[in-house]
């Protein structure tokens, strides 16, 4: 896998995957080059079976401090297109990777970037982290899927007044509004997402992966058919030897092997 970039870092640990935004001078503002090698990076571990999660961070004091502006300052509509269906493929394509995904939100969280940790499974974040939808200000609209995700997670009232207003808020209000699962010190941010990782990767990676399947699948549709969504993907996880080696384990009080 290749591990050497220009806007990223990538080191895998312990079957982990830690992605870092590595353009700090410019509080990783999220340009064409870095929104294609994490594109790069995401294809790459689609196909590592050997990768149980993955982590993404930022370095310096932002997560991601949106889009890049100076890249979009001279864009034509047609080109402003072809820039938001880039984040917004990338985004779906990290969703719908079949490992977890959990966004270590160290600092500034806002727009693209906030869009970014939004296509993420778990958020954890800084006490120093904050958090906004600022395009109202520049006269746009969120255009890497804000106006979609956000609405989902913490529902459409909250979601429009941080859209609406373009108002920053703080990681204990993000908190509140269930837009982070977690908030800790910011030397405690990283330990706190690994403990959290080794944890997940310690479970089984084919119940993990169906589970992660069967939310989002489930998200996409009526109760009533999410039900029948898990039902089916319950059964599969009859087939595989990890159900098998789990309940083996569990009957002996022994620690499963997967």
């Amino acid at each position: 896998m290749k591990t050497a970039f220009q806007n990223i870092t990538l080191s895998i640990r312990q079957q982990i995957a830690w992605v870092t935004l590595n353009r700090p001078n410019a509080l990783n503002a999220l340009n064409s080059s870095l929104l294609n090698e994490l594109s790069e990076t995401i294809t790459e571990l689609q196909f590592n079976d050997d990768i149980r999660l993955m982590v993404i961070t930022g370095e310096g004091k932002a997560f991601a401090a949106g889009a890049d502006i100076a890249e979009m300052q001279h864009f034509s509509p047609q080109q402003a297109l072809a820039f938001s269906q880039k984040g917004a493929r990338l985004y779906q394509a990290i969703e719908a990777l079949p490992i977890p995904v959990i966004a270590a939100i160290n600092g500034y969280c806002l727009g693209g970037g906030c869009e970014l940790s939004l296509a993420c499974d778990i958020r954890y974040a800084s006490d120093q982290a904050r958090f906004g939808q600022p395009e109202v200000s520049l006269g746009l609209i969120p255009g890497f899927s804000g106006t979609q995700r956000l609405p989902r997670l913490i529902g459409t009232s909250y979601a429009s007044e941080l859209i609406f207003s373009g108002k920053i808020i703080d990681a204990n209000e993000a908190l509140r509004i269930g837009l982070v699962n977690k908030v800790v010190p910011r030397n405690e941010l990283i330990p706190e997402v690994e403990k959290l990782a080794s944890l997940i990767a310690r479970q089984s990676p084919n119940a993990v992966a169906l589970s992660k399947q069967a939310i989002k699948q489930g998200l996409q549709t009526v109760q009533s058919s999410g039900i029948e969504i898990e039902c089916n993907l319950f059964a599969q996880c009859f087939s595989s030897p990890q159900h098998t080696e789990g309940i083996r384990a569990f009957l002996a009080k022994e620690k499963p092997n997967f």
